[in-house]
């Protein structure tokens, strides 16, 4: 199976939830600024990164676990889920692929701060509201990541694709 947690930028709360699906950070409390700031790729992607596939790493079942950033489009997850269904049915490919929106999980302080930091390169004032953000999210992102990974293990479909609504 394969995870690939998606949002705008692939920067922040995708980060966040591919270091909480390989078990790099701690479950059990909201995350320190230093964890924070530690997380691979965690406001470390630039514009050039964009629609790019990011691997994170494989997980303790042995799937492999990426992220992406979408922008504003909402034609990259459905063009993506079309040609791995072409791809599975032409190759005939037994993966799984479960793609799982963690934008719903963004809070507002988090959304300034990304747009100061990566968008403007203001990070004096960006990143401190980018820690305020992880903080307040991280338990939802990790609500969701357990729930990605449920409705993968749980489900049939060779392609997975999660709004995740409920987590706003």
């Amino acid at each position: 199976m394969i995870f690939i947690y998606n949002d705008y930028g692939g920067t922040h709360t995708t980060s966040i939830a591919a270091a909480y699906h390989l078990k790099k950070i701690p479950t059990s409390r909201i995350l320190t600024k230093n964890e924070i700031l530690n997380i691979d790729y965690f406001n470390k992607l630039t514009h050039s990164d964009m629609g790019k596939m990011i691997f994170h790493g494989v997980d303790t079942e042995g799937h492999s676990v990426y992220t992406i950033g979408r922008k504003s489009s909402k034609l990259v997850v459905p063009a993506l889920k079309n040609l791995t269904l072409l791809l599975q049915d032409k190759y005939q490919i037994h993966e799984k692929i479960v793609f799982s929106n963690t934008s719903p999980t963004v809070p507002f302080a988090m959304t300034v701060g990304g747009f100061l930091s990566r968008g403007l390169k203001i990070d004096s004032i960006g990143v401190p509201l980018l820690i305020v953000g992880a903080k307040q999210c991280c338990h939802n992102i990790l609500q969701l990541v357990e729930h990605t990974k449920h409705i993968g293990n749980s489900t049939n479909s060779k392609v997975i694709v999660l709004e995740n609504k409920c987590f706003k």
